[in-house]
């Protein structure tokens, strides 16, 4: 089932950031680093950095990642959130990621990631953030 969620990004403050949401909203909060995704060596900066966050809990989701630099643009407070599409509707997913670059910049193209997904982010053409994670297992099994 597709998901439209929000996804905060932080300047090296998600861990905290996340925490103190759980404590406020409650449920589960999972992180993951670049290091655990063998998307940083060991040493860069970004290792310990968080890739990944999310927060589950009382009908919501929250998900999060530090802006590390090379692996995206700086925090700006106001642009530092984007609204993420999850799901198994590849078809779907690509028409409005498609729909959504026309006159916009595609940051990364849609493309098979290191977690086993299919993953990409735009920005459209009015600013906003969007980005898209195709559940290539969800998709396989259904």
């Amino acid at each position: 089932m597709a998901q439209l969620l929000p996804y905060l990004n932080f300047p090296g403050t998600t861990r905290e950031a996340m925490t103190f949401y759980a404590s406020v909203f409650g449920g589960e909060v999972g992180f993951s680093t670049y290091g655990e995704f063998n998307a940083a060596p060991e040493g860069h900066p970004a290792y310990d950095a968080i890739m990944h966050s999310q927060l589950t809990g009382g009908g919501a989701t929250l998900m999060a990642a530090d802006a590390v630099e090379n692996f995206g643009p700086p925090v700006v407070y106001g642009n530092n959130i984007s609204l993420s599409f999850v799901g198994p509707e590849e078809e779907l997913f690509r028409g409005y990621f498609d729909a959504l670059a026309d006159g916009g910049t595609v940051i990364m193209p849609l493309d098979k990631q290191v977690w086993g997904d299919i993953y990409g982010a735009v920005v459209d053409r009015f600013g906003i953030n969007w980005m898209f994670n195709i559940e290539v297992a969800s998709a396989e099994s259904a």
